[in-house]
């Protein structure tokens, strides 16, 4: 409970007992008393109106301008303050990370249509809070202005890539959109942009079926030449076992030739030698010639 409250419940409560003693006195006619609570009771009626608000209490996230009559002068962190109510105006500000929701249409390079949505982190820099009431006069005006800001760099940054280039590597384009809005917005905003991310891009139906239909046909292609590669591999192991086979056959029927031809030999030379047995025994004589 805040200070203003509790002292507020006080001076009501001594208020209220004056006003009931003043009333009783005033019945058993007592005048002297009467006029002492009832100027107690008067005291206290308007320290209950002056007193309780002028405690201003600002939030630990918040940052106040305090305003003199109008005048922005100081800057109130989180705590608990005195400043008459009268001449002194607070203004508090959300000084916590702000999270801003951008929706936009913008266009590529090739001049194809697109819907963006993306989210902008924003803190408003404390010690600036009366540069913000002089300047803006509120952080609802200050808010519109980045949003204006960001909306542009985002369409500029865009408008540089073709469609298929930002389909292909949007992962790398959302830090160069926030690179470009944490550039634009300068320190006479007032702000410091934490974080810029695109969190979607659509592009019209007729061109996600065109992109669609050409991611179809390319696969197909991949298709069609892996098959002509697998065929061409197969073929390749088809004719070298062919070969293989044919060298085999052919080595067999030389060597089936070689054996044909040795065995031939051994029969002439079993029948010459016979044919030489023979004619030495009817008597002949047989002279050798080796050649």
């Amino acid at each position: 409970m805040s200070i203003g409250i509790i002292l507020g419940a006080v001076f009501f409560v001594i208020a209220a007992i004056c006003v009931f003693i003043t009333i009783t006195s005033l019945t058993k006619r007592r005048s002297v008393a009467a006029k002492i609570s009832g100027a107690i009771a008067v005291i206290f009626v308007l320290l209950l109106v002056l007193i309780p608000e002028s405690f201003h209490t600002v939030e630990s996230g918040q940052v106040a301008v305090v305003k003199h009559l109008g005048e922005a002068r100081n800057i109130r962190t989180a705590g608990t303050y005195f400043d008459f109510w009268i001449t002194e105006q607070y203004v508090i500000y959300d000084a916590t990370v702000q999270n801003m929701e951008v929706s936009t249409q913008a266009y590529s390079k090739d001049a194809q249509t697109m819907n963006i949505a993306m989210t902008v982190q924003y803190q408003i820099d404390s010690e600036k809070a009366i540069k913000i009431a002089n300047q803006y006069g509120s952080v609802e005006v200050l808010a519109n202005r980045i949003q204006s800001i960001a909306t542009e760099k985002a369409k500029a940054t865009l408008s540089s890539y073709s469609a298929m280039e930002i389909i292909e590597t949007r992962s790398s384009i959302s830090p160069k959109v926030e690179e470009t809005i944490k550039t634009a917005v300068t320190e006479e905003y007032c702000v410091n942009i934490v974080a810029v991310v695109l969190t979607n891009i659509d592009f019209s139906d007729a061109f996600e079926q065109t992109v669609e239909d050409k991611m179809i046909a390319e696969q197909e292609k991949l298709k069609a030449e892996y098959e002509k590669q697998t065929a061409i591999v197969n073929a390749e192991k088809e004719l070298e076992v062919a070969k293989l086979q044919a060298q085999a056959k052919l080595e067999k029927a030389k060597a089936d030739a070689e054996a044909e031809i040795e065995i031939a030999r051994a029969e002439a030379e079993s029948i010459r030698l016979k044919s030489i047995e023979v004619a030495r025994a009817l008597g002949f004589n047989i002279t050798e010639t080796k050649v």
